[in-house]
């Protein structure tokens, strides 16, 4: 299974799954959960943090917390 620290630049997809306990209750309440779309905006040179929009929201978080976001990605 995919996850969100594997997408590239400008790369969209839709967030399937996470364990509750893994995600900070603060990206619940911006919109990071299952069903909503995001984008990669940008990423740092060594790949953390990653910026991102989820549906109208944008933060950034750590790489090693979007290892733990599953996704699947949107063709376009």
């Amino acid at each position: 299974m995919r996850t969100l620290d594997t997408l590239e630049i400008n790369q969209k997809a839709i967030i399937s799954e996470f364990e509750e306990t893994t995600i900070p209750l603060k990206l619940v309440e911006m919109g990071c959960f299952p069903g909503s779309e995001v984008l990669v905006i940008k990423k740092a040179l060594l790949g953390c943090p990653i910026y991102l929009k989820i549906n109208d929201t944008f933060l950034s978080i750590r790489k090693e917390l979007a290892k733990e976001i599953s996704i699947e990605l949107i063709k376009q």
